[in-house]
Order: C-alpha cells, then structure tokens, then sequence
C-alpha cells in the first residue's frame, strides 16, 4: 500500500472515530437540554412544583457528575469501546423508562439511572478522539466535537418544545434510541481495538463517598424550601453530604489507584481549567433551566417557541466552533477562554431588558447572540487547554475529571435555585438568576486569564525545553498541553 493511500485510509478511521464520539456524546448532552423545556408539561402532568422540577434535572446529574470518574476506571480494567457500549444500551433502556413514567418519584429514580448510563458516554467519546488525534488536527477534531456537542446543548430545548407541542413529553426522551441505534452499528464497524490498562482496578469505596457527598448537598439545597435550613433533616444531610466529600478527597489522596487522581492537578492549565469549567458550567446550567422554564411560565411562550428562542445561539456553535478550535490550536486558549465567558457574561446581563411586557426580538434575541458567540469562543479551547495539559495516555481520566467537575457544577447551580430567585421563579427571580449566572461567568473568564497559559513550541528540530507564555519550562512529559505525537514526540507543557 502506498504511503497517500495509507494516509487516507488512517484518515476514513479518523473520521469514524470522530462520528461516533460526537453521536454518543450527543445522546447525553441532548437529553441533559431537552428535559428543560419539558419541566412545565411534566410539571402539569404528573404535578409537583419547582422542587420536583429540580430533582427531575438534579437525579440526573448527582449520578453522571459522582460516576463519570468511576467510568474512567471501568475503561482502564474493561476498555474504552466495552463501556461505552454498555452506556449507550443503558442510555436507551432508561430513557424508555422515562417516558413511561407513571408519577414524580419513578420518573426521578429513573433520571438517576439514566445518569449512570451517561457517565459512561462523554468520557470514552472524547477520549477516542485525543487517542487517534494529535498536533493541530487533535484541536480541529475536539472543535467538531465540540461544535456537535454544544449544538445538541442548545438544540435541545428546539426539539424538546416541538415535542411537547405537538406531541408528548414523554416522546422527547425517546429521541435518544435512533442514534444510540447508529452509534452501536458504527462501533461494529470500526473494528477498532480495545485497550485496556494491566492491573487496572475500580476505586469503589471513592465512588460510594462521591455519591453520598454529592446527594447529601444537593437534598439539603433543594429540600430546604420545604422544610426550612433548621430541620434536622436538612442541616443532616447537609453535614454528612459534606463529610462524605471530605472523605472521597482522602481517600483519592490515599487510594493506590484513585478515580481522580489528584496529581492531575499538578499541571497549571488543569487546574485553573477546572476551576473555570466549574464557574462556566455551572453559569450554563442555571442560564439554561431559568431561561427554559421562565419563557413558558413567566412570559407564557409555548414549549416550541421557548425551545426555538435558543436557535440562534445552536447556529452560530455550529458554525463556528471548529474555526475557533483551529484557532485556538494555533494560538493558544487563553485569550478566547478569557473573552469567551465575558462575553457570555454581558448576554446574561442583557436578560435583565425582560420586563412585565414581554418582547422577544428586542429583550432576549440580544442575549441569545452574544451569548452564543461566547459559548462558542469558550468551549473548544476550554476542553483543548484542560486535555492537551495532560499526557494523551491519561486523557480518558482527565475528560473523566473535567466532565466531572462540569456536571457537579451544573448540579449545585440547579440545587442553588430556589436560593436564587426566592423560592419562585417570577420577574424579580428571573433578574437575580441572570445577575448570579453573569458573575459566574465573569469569574470564569478571571480564572482562565490569571490561570492559562500558552503553550510555545520550539523551531522543529529544537530538542531544548518547550516553555509557556508566563510559565516555567517544562519538566516533562507528564505535564503536557499538547498530547504526545505518535511518534511519541514532546509535548508542551501546561504548568
């Protein structure tokens, strides 16, 4: 075989690897988003107020956000293709359920199960792509990425409100099984080989600690509404939930094969990429439930034009997200991962234009575009900086923590609500979750400008350290922001 004929057969598998991570990474994401513009018809008919409407988003996310790190382990014993499979039969067995839902309490119980199934997606479909992508072609594949996954978040709540109109809200969870279908046919195609690390083992005990430190928060948050911050049951779970925590940050420290390694954090752009994804995160989680539920019970849009008011936002992602990733690539990510969260910051602020007298195009288009445009500067040099500070050998437990941390993020801002807006989500509730979600983000980008750090290569044929923009120069290549070659040629480093 020549050499321009391998090449393109190397680039055909490049390209079904890229598939296949953007549709089981779409599958989760779309469904985090969709469920959003469902909550008020959930709402009417199976009953419950915005309590039941945060656990239906938080049982969801308690579960992704404390197993995502456990997945990564599972990976590491039983290969990255095993555990995706299982997430996506898993995904489309619970979403069935779900749509079948007889009343609050199974529809909850089946969101956490569902969770488990998507903890086992994002981190294997992004971790196929940093192992078959290197150099500038690796940030150009996790901007497609990127552009597919961001644009499934924002798409989302479109589809989900031409479902709830038209149809059921029970038929917005079924939307998943088509290309769960396709993905699992993809897998047999790709005939790709499993790898799987010798003497892997799961961290259980963390995982347990996770989960209790997680739930226990987020009941105390959420159910305090009810019962008040002096109920023994609150302040109790509150306290276990934060010892629980206390003791999976030990044990990670102590563990010999913990699920967040906390090494990992050694790298400068690791950390303070994290810290940003947390404020970020979280500001698009509470951006899009507020905005989501408030256009249909506060300004009494219908679920279709409350899903399509994102619309803009889903096009420029689209469009442009691979070109920043490019971008990003070639100059580095702090500027955008600077610039991106503010200006998502100055949209939030503009949601403070929505007034009892409702106009769309002149109180939240505004918001919608420059919002959409800092998503799009932010998200693929985000997940860039964060995985190419890491060795290419540990990026599935690296997208493991950063999906992690995201999902914690997005799951304490939703447990946050009620706080927020003062128990009901009216006029007056709806300015204090934009204000709260603009200095989120304006965080974020604080974050990312003190923290992030370029990475500068040398001329070719330089073998002398690579150094950073502001940082010192690197000691090896644990510590990378650009994964290894495949020649396993050196990398720059993020610290």
């Amino acid at each position: 075989m020549s050499d321009a004929a391998r090449r393109e057969t190397m680039s055909r598998s490049q390209r079904l690897v890229l598939l296949i991570a953007i549709l089981a990474s779409f599958v989760s994401f779309l469904d985090g988003t969709v469920v959003t513009v469902a909550l008020p018809a959930i709402q009417r008919d199976l009953g419950g107020g915005l309590v039941t409407q945060q656990w239906v988003v938080d049982a969801y996310l308690i579960t992704l956000g404390a197993l995502i790190l456990v997945a990564g382990s599972l990976s590491d014993v039983f290969g990255r293709l095993v555990i995706l499979r299982i997430g996506l039969v898993g995904f489309a067995i619970t979403s069935i359920a779900i749509a079948a839902a007889p009343d609050p309490l199974f529809l909850v119980i089946a969101r956490g199960v569902q969770g488990i199934a998507g903890a086992f997606l994002v981190p294997s479909s992004l971790a196929l792509i940093t192992s078959t992508f290197r150099g500038p072609a690796q940030g150009r594949a996790i901007g497609i990425w990127t552009g597919a996954t961001t644009g499934a978040m924002l798409i989302g709540p479109v589809v989900g409100g031409v479902f709830v109109d038209l149809l059921s809200w029970r038929l917005v969870f079924l939307i998943n099984v088509i290309p769960i279908a396709v993905t699992l046919w993809l897998l047999v195609v790709l005939k790709h080989r499993d790898e799987r690390r010798p003497g892997a083992t799961v961290d259980w005990a963390g995982a347990v600690l996770c989960t209790v430190g997680l739930g226990g928060a987020v009941f105390a948050l959420i159910e305090q509404q009810n019962l008040g911050w002096a109920s023994p049951a609150i302040w109790g779970s509150l306290t276990i939930g934060v010892l629980a925590f206390a003791g999976f940050l030990v044990r990670q420290a102590t563990a010999q094969q913990p699920m967040m390694p906390l090494d990992l954090f050694r790298s400068r752009n690791f950390w303070s990429g994290n810290v940003a994804t947390a404020f970020i995160y979280g500001a698009l989680s509470l951006n899009g439930l507020v905005v989501g539920v408030y256009l249909q019970q506060g300004a009494g849009l219908p679920a279709t034009l409350a899903g399509l008011a994102s619309l803009p936002a889903t096009i420029i992602s689209i469009l442009f997200s691979s070109r920043v990733g490019t971008w990003a690539g070639r100059i580095g990510p702090r500027l955008f991962m600077t610039v991106g969260p503010l200006v998502m910051a100055v949209g939030a602020a503009l949601l403070l234009m929505v007034s009892p007298r409702f106009d769309y195009w002149t109180q939240v288009l505004p918001s919608v575009l420059v919002f959409g445009i800092g998503v799009t500067l932010t998200v693929a040099p985000l997940t860039s900086a964060i995985l190419g500070a890491i060795d290419a050998s540990r990026s599935g437990i690296a997208s493991a923590v950063n999906n992690a941390v995201a999902r914690v993020a997005g799951l304490i801002a939703v447990a946050m609500l009620g706080v927020i807006v003062g128990g009901s989500l009216d006029l007056s509730g709806f300015h204090r979750a934009a204000l709260v979600t603009a200095t989120l983000l304006v965080a974020g980008g604080v974050v990312s400008f003190l923290g992030i750090r370029n990475a500068l290569h040398r001329p070719s044929g330089d073998t002398g350290a690579i150094v950073t923009t502001g940082g010192a120069p690197a000691h090896g290549p644990g510590t990378a922001a650009t994964p290894a070659a495949p020649d396993g040629g050196d990398q720059a480093s993020g610290d």
